[in-house]
Order: C-alpha cells, then sequence, then structure tokens
C-alpha cells in the first residue's frame, strides 16, 4: 500500500505516538510527530523570552521560523529555525507551555500548512490531536487512541525523567487532566474523535497489540476497495 495518509489521534499519553512509529514502519510509510513540531515552536518561544500566551509575541517568533523536513527511512525529522530540536523540547518548561502556544490560531495554521507537505515523499502515519479532524479530514484511514487517565498518567510517569520525573503520580494525573479539559475546551481545533475515525481503548492493549489493531483495520478497510 503506497501512497495512504493514516492519522492517530488521542489525548495525552494515550500511546499514538509509538503506534504511529510501529505502523509506519510496518508499511514503509514516514511517520510524523505533529507534537514535536508544536514542541519545538514552543521551544522557539520561550528561547525568544516570550511568553506563550502572548499572542502578538508569539505571531512574531513563529514569522521568522525556517523549517525543512527531513524525511528519514521510517520518519520525518526536521529543522527549525536551522536547529534540529533535541531534548530541550522534552522538558517540563516546554510541556507546561506548549498548550498555550498551540492554542493560537496563526500557530496552527502554520503548523497545518507544514503538515500538509509530508505527504509529497509518500505513505504518512501522522498523530496528534486533530490531525484527522482538521489537517487532513480527507484521510480514508482515522484513527483515535484513548485510556482511563489513571492508565495514562502511569505511562507519562514511567517516560519522565530528570526535572519531570519528581511529580508522582497524582501531580502526572492531575497534569494530564488539566490538559484533557485545555485540549477539549479550546476554540482552535479542539481534541474531539475526528469523523469516521475508528476508537481503540488501549488500556489493556499492549502496544504492538494496537498497531497489530491499526494495521488490521486499514488493510480490511483497503481490501474492500
Amino acid at each position: 500500500m503506497r501512497g495512504l495518509i493514516i492519522t492517530i489521534d488521542g489525548p495525552s499519553a494515550s500511546g499514538k505516538s509509538t503506534v504511529a512509529r510501529g505502523v509506519a514502519a510496518a508499511l514503509g510509510y514516514r511517520h510524523v510527530d505533529s507534537g514535536a513540531l508544536y514542541r519545538a515552536i514552543t521551544w522557539q518561544v520561550l528561547e525568544a523570552g516570550v511568553k506563550p500566551d502572548d499572542m502578538v509575541g508569539v505571531t512574531r517568533v513563529l514569522a521568522a521560523l525556517t523549517l525543512e523536513w527531513l524525511p528519514g527511512e521510517h520518519a520525518f525529522l526536521f529543522r527549525l529555525a536551522g536547529r534540529e530540536p533535541g531534548p530541550e523540547i522534552r522538558s517540563p518548561a516546554v510541556a507546561a507551555a506548549v498548550s498555550a502556544v498551540a492554542a493560537i490560531p496563526a500557530v496552527r495554521e502554520w503548523a497545518n500548512r507544514a503538515f500538509r507537505q509530508t505527504p509529497e515523499w509518500g505513505g504518512v502515519v501522522m498523530d496528534g490531536r486533530d490531525i484527522g479532524s482538521v489537517v487532513f479530514p480527507e484521510a480514508r484511514h482515522k484513527f483515535y487512541l484513548d485510556a482511563d487517565p489513571s492508565v495514562r498518567a502511569k505511562r507519562r510517569l514511567g517516560e519522565q525523567t530528570g526535572d519531570g520525573a519528581g511529580a508522582g503520580l497524582d501531580g502526572v494525573l492531575e497534569a494530564l487532566k488539566r490538559r484533557d479539559a485545555f485540549d477539549r475546551a479550546r476554540r482552535e481545533a479542539p481534541l474531539a474523535v475526528p469523523p469516521g475515525a475508528r476508537v481503540i481503548d488501549t488500556g489493556a492493549l499492549t502496544q504492538a497489540e494496537v498497531v497489530r489493531t491499526v494495521l488490521d483495520g486499514v488493510q480490511t478497510e483497503e481490501a474492500r476497495r
């Protein structure tokens, strides 16, 4: 199967990035982690000394940014402002600010234009929060991954290192709930199940099982065409 767009949306720590990478590798496609680009933009905003909710300041930073996609074997990396982002985009400071930056309409429009360039290189598996609803609403294969907040909090706690590891399970759970509420309530592209998407509860499944479920769904749908 060549040239398809597969979207995988869901809230934080639902497993969407790991699953998307697995699906892309299995199909010989490229994975796009949309959250990484939003985090990198947020990092640039903070580096410029601009507050995340300063729409004018953020828009000014955005206007000066250049983006270069780097299509690899199974994933897209990128250079933003001439630099490939590293661990700094996963810092607690970026994590705390990215929701506010990503909610700014100019940021979402800029990022969406960038995301829509990626299928020029072939099949794409892209994960995020509005990929199937806003970025590629015409995609044939849409999935929405979810799990109970307590399950997602345990996953997120296991991922954290450094300064972010001291929050404890209760702190991580509350942060996830706040992020969920913010993302679902924002006016610009709120988190929601995209029309036509298949919902997968990942709470009781391994990552390999979720990957297999997505692949089976894609292959079954393609066989009907």
